[in-house]
């Protein structure tokens, strides 16, 4: 539904630049367009502001502070380009220093396989499917960018955030995607939603994200045309979340909680408002 919104909105957009192209002859002869053109003018400047907003959050993105420096010593930064027939790949990437720890073998394979293996990654590429802004293009070369935050919490967990840049052809401006993982350093192992979280809390921390979502909305620091999230995509995304000091801040991919042109992408939540869901045992490191 939402795809077909966006194809709406674009063609409608598309569909006034071509009609205020047009003259309008009355019957007397005369051309009347001083009308059309003042909302040329409108549409442009709209256009021009909304690409001037998704910039500069895309660059808040890329230039937001992780914890890099502070784990040098644990934290191997690797990069991988590849060109093909009809793509380009071009990724950076976290490794971890086995000789502190063999075990984060487990930690190294797993990014090996999903960000390092071209012949996994091509299948990757040729099952996806096409993101709100592509609107069914056909595919052709094609460029993707992925590169990582990385935060610690207290020396006992990593939280690292791939963010996606994925060039379509014919799209307006690249789409995002997100993938997150958070890892025990102590243990060694993956942890994921319900090792943060009550079993079956879904719907509480969902409606805690759809809280805030309004009141920021309300309160004008997000706009006013994005939207709740529904519980599928929620479900699809609950394991997509960093944690940095006392916040936990999920992440979804363009045009699931805001319009593309937005550039927003994600919800910190205070630790605070999350301890109704929060998994009372030793290991959760959120109660550490």
């Amino acid at each position: 539904m939402r795809i077909l919104l966006v194809a709406f909105i674009l063609f409608t957009f598309l569909g006034c630049k071509n009609d205020q192209k047009k003259e309008v002859v009355d019957n007397n002869n005369e051309t009347i367009s001083e009308e059309n053109i003042d909302t040329l003018k409108v549409s442009d400047k709209n256009l021009e502001q909304q690409q001037k907003t998704l910039n500069l959050k895309r660059q808040e993105l890329i230039e937001k502070k992780d914890s890099k420096e502070e784990l040098e010593k644990l934290l191997i930064s690797k990069s991988f380009f590849k060109e093909g027939d009809w793509y380009t790949l071009d990724f950076k990437y976290p490794y971890l220093n086995e000789k502190i720890k063999p075990s984060f073998e487990n930690f190294n394979e797993y990014i090996y396989k999903h960000y390092v293996d071209a012949k996994n990654i091509e299948k990757q590429i040729i099952e996806e499917k096409r993101l709100c802004d592509s609107l069914g293009i056909p595919k052709q070369k094609e460029k993707k960018l992925v590169d990582y935050k990385i935060y610690n919490l207290n020396d006992k967990l990593i939280s690292v955030l791939f963010y996606k840049e994925n060039f379509y052809t014919g799209a307006a401006h690249a789409a995002y995607t997100f993938e997150c993982l958070n890892f025990d350093l102590v243990r060694s192992t993956f942890m994921n939603y319900e090792d943060f979280f009550n079993n079956g809390s879904e719907e509480e921390l969902r409606d805690i994200l759809n809280d805030l979502l309004k009141e920021k909305i309300s309160s004008g620091e997000m706009y006013y045309d994005c939207w709740t999230i529904s519980a599928d995509d929620f479900f699809k995304a609950k394991n997509n979340f960093v944690i940095n000091d006392d916040v936990v801040e999920f992440y979804f991919d363009d045009c699931v909680i805001c319009p593309s042109y937005t550039g927003t992408y994600s919800i910190k939540i205070p630790l605070e408002r999350l301890m109704p869901v929060l998994r009372k045992y030793k290991k959760n490191p959120l109660l550490s």
